[in-house]
C-alpha cells in the first residue's frame, strides 16, 4: 500500500508580530515575555518598563501606536 505525505514549509507565512518585537535584555541577553507595567502617553504614545528576572536590569521602551477611527452609524 503506498504512503503519502504532505510538504510544508517550516517558514512561517506571517511571522506572530509579538513573538519577533519581544526584547533581551541588554546585559545578559536573557529573553523578555512580558513588560512589567505600562502607561499610555501622549500623542498616541505607550512606555513600557521591563525588568530582567535573570539580572535585575531594567529599562523603558516607547512605541507609538496607530490611532484607531471611531465608526458612528
Amino acid at each position: 500500500m503506498p504512503a503519502l505525505a504532505e510538504v510544508r514549509s517550516t517558514v512561517a507565512s506571517r511571522p506572530d508580530p509579538r513573538g519577533s518585537d519581544l526584547p533581551t535584555c541588554p546585559v545578559c541577553a536573557d529573553s523578555m515575555v512580558a513588560a512589567e507595567a505600562s502607561a499610555y502617553l501622549f500623542d498616541n504614545l505607550i512606555s513600557y518598563l521591563w525588568t530582567c528576572d535573570n539580572c535585575g536590569y531594567g529599562f523603558v521602551t516607547k512605541h507609538s501606536v496607530k490611532p484607531i477611527p471611531i465608526v458612528c452609524n
